[in-house]
């Protein structure tokens, strides 16, 4: 009798994760696959084939903005963990107590709004009449205002901003749990800072790392916002492609495959990143 309540209580536990699973994920994205299978051959007539992942490869502008989306995404996952992990280092060995919290707060503070609003943010920044133009121009480092909005430079800027939280976050979290004694140990038998950086604090940090840099990677991936408003119209993000076939054309069946290209990419850049770093999904997501 015991056994049976106990297991009553394991499905009523489990239930609003599978229900969650199940009506949020695997539905929409079994019917957005079938969708994606869906070719239009009259005014409301459709044949099931593979025509919308065929007209992908057969279109340059569509599998070059989906390449320059995916290189994209990795040089701000890189350059998020250049700048998080000296960041997140500070933070959970070189301070303490009440530092400690002021400066872990202080990194939250910009995510306590919008990113609608700390992209228009920058924008007030980076645009011709903006902040950094005006004081160059009053510096006399330049002769006339300087437009520093709609390029990659702007999107990479923007991207590694609104993401470097998931980055900090848990390598703080890994870092603190690294025994101050091993780093001491290392110093003592004759290491230097870099080779306990190699030896020691990265391979700790390992899990951290890669959480990280999968989070930061898929925000950057299928980010809409920021690319657009950084980068204009013509910033050519693979999501916007996808939003002007859903919205602007009304092609859900093209835009549908857009989207599960988009899913595999990341599934298969993720698998990539596991395999390299010798880490399994559990153990990454269980620090």
């Amino acid at each position: 009798m015991r056994s049976d309540h106990q297991k009553l209580g394991f499905y009523l536990l489990i239930a609003p994760l599978l229900l969650w699973l199940v009506l949020l994920i695997l539905l929409p994205h079994l019917g957005l696959f079938i969708v994606s299978i869906s070719e239009k051959v009259g005014v409301r007539e459709y044949e099931t084939g593979f025509g919308n992942y065929a007209a992908f490869f057969s279109e340059p502008l569509y599998w070059r903005t989906f390449a320059r989306t995916a290189i994209m995404s990795i040089l701000a996952t890189a350059l998020t963990l250049i700048l998080g992990f000296p960041i997140a280092y500070y933070i959970a060995k070189l301070t303490r107590g009440r530092t400690k919290t002021t400066l872990f707060m202080m990194c939250l503070i910009p995510f306590w709004v919008s990113e609608l609003v700390r992209t228009f943010g920058w924008m007030i920044l980076l645009r011709e009449t903006g902040v950094f133009s005006q004081t160059l121009q009053y510096l006399g480092l330049t002769a006339g205002p300087i437009e520093f909005l709609y390029n990659d430079a702007a999107i990479m800027v923007g991207l590694v901003y609104t993401s470097i939280l998931f980055m900090i976050v848990p390598l703080v979290t890994t870092l603190d749990s690294l025994d101050d004694s091993l780093v001491e140990a290392g110093y003592d038998l004759g290491g230097n800072g870099y080779s306990i950086l190699r030896e020691i604090v990265i391979p700790h940090a390992m899990p951290g790392i890669v959480s990280g840099c999968i989070v930061v990677f898929m925000l950057s991936l299928g980010n809409y916002l920021t690319p657009i408003l950084l980068g204009g119209k013509d910033s050519l993000w693979f999501t916007g492609m996808i939003y002007s076939q859903f919205i602007t054309r009304f092609n859900w069946e093209l835009g549908s495959a857009f989207g599960f290209l988009l899913l595999a990419l990341s599934s298969a850049v993720v698998f990539i990143g596991l395999k390299l770093s010798r880490q399994s999904l559990s153990e990454t997501m269980g620090r």
